[in-house]
């Protein structure tokens, strides 16, 4: 089977339907300009409050080395003081960059910020969000706020011209770019090639009716008995199967056959064709009684990826 072409269509509001590069479509919704701003502010939130109790933690320690190093002012200062002033800066550096890079190549793909709002960052292709992609749209964020408000900063100074007008000019024109697209994309968004959405929920949906091989694992049309081991369960997690819940709910033939190929080839299985619900259910069925029951120990997969 030939893979389709990772695509996105548009529909009215914030939903849309998104292709994956295995030809599943996928319904999902495109966070609110109002979450993202939200989730903004609370991670930066989040960032000053840490970074208060690190200097709080470390004046505790060493508040004798930060004495010397403001009453040294120009003056030298001992070699303690001056890696104390190292450490910290290095933990600013870490708490600006750091924090969204790997929080969101975590498999949530969010920020503290974002999960508490409920959306997550998505690759709009439909593939992996990948590393290249969210260091792109997060450095891309000094050129949007970092820089507009360090021209902002200077103009009171008045040493700078007119340089706090092109500070606000800048920084109005890349705060209006969410609004001139339908998918609320920022400047980083359109670089990196993501997207935010509305995360899935965390808890799985209420199952489909056990009937046939979800329930017996049995085919009624072929007498074939599937069962799965557990290598071949762990390769899909919690999204593939809302979305496989989906398909068969729908019942469409020619999805259920895509899918069906798909994870044939993802598990290195050759039923045939003909059986293709049958197959379907009695997977779905064993792959939500593996998920559900590491969840009970505390164990989640997301999906595919984690």
């Amino acid at each position: 089977m030939n893979a389709a072409s990772p695509s996105f269509a548009h529909a009215t509001g914030r939903e849309r339907t998104l292709v994956t590069p295995e030809g599943i479509a996928v319904p999902v919704t495109v966070a609110s300009r109002g979450s993202r701003v939200g989730a903004l502010v609370l991670d930066f939130t989040i960032i000053f409050l840490g970074l208060i109790a690190i200097q709080i933690f470390l004046y505790m320690v060493a508040g004798g080395l930060f004495d010397e190093a403001i009453q040294a002012a120009d003056d030298s200062i001992s070699g303690a003081a001056e890696f104390l002033f190292i450490v910290l800066v290095l933990i600013i550096f870490l708490a600006r960059y750091a924090y969204f890079l790997v929080m969101e190549l975590g498999p949530r793909g969010a920020t503290f910020g974002k999960r508490i709002v409920g959306i997550r960052v998505a690759a709009r292709a439909g593939g992996r969000l990948t590393p290249e992609a969210v260091i792109a749209r997060n450095l891309l964020r000094d050129i949007e706020l970092f820089m507009p408000f360090v021209f902002l900063s200077m103009a009171p100074s008045g040493d700078t011209g007119s340089a706090g007008i092109a500070g606000l000019l800048w920084f109005l024109i890349f705060m209006a770019f969410p609004f001139f697209n339908k998918d609320a994309l920022r400047a980083g968004d359109v670089i990196a090639g993501t997207w935010v959405v509305e995360a899935p929920r965390t808890k799985l949906a209420k199952a489909i009716s056990a009937t046939g091989a979800a329930a017996r694992g049995t085919s009624e049309v072929t007498g074939m008995r599937y069962e799965f081991g557990d290598d071949e369960l762990s390769v899909y997690g919690e999204r593939e199967l809302q979305t496989l819940e989906r398909m068969l709910r729908d019942a469409d033939a020619s999805a259920l056959s895509a899918v069906h190929a798909t994870i044939c080839k993802k598990i290195g299985w050759d039923p045939g064709a003909g059986d293709e619900r049958a197959f379907l259910e009695a997977f779905y069925s064993q792959l939500r009684a593996k998920l559900e029951g590491n969840m009970r120990f505390g164990k989640r997969k997301a999906d595919k990826f984690s």
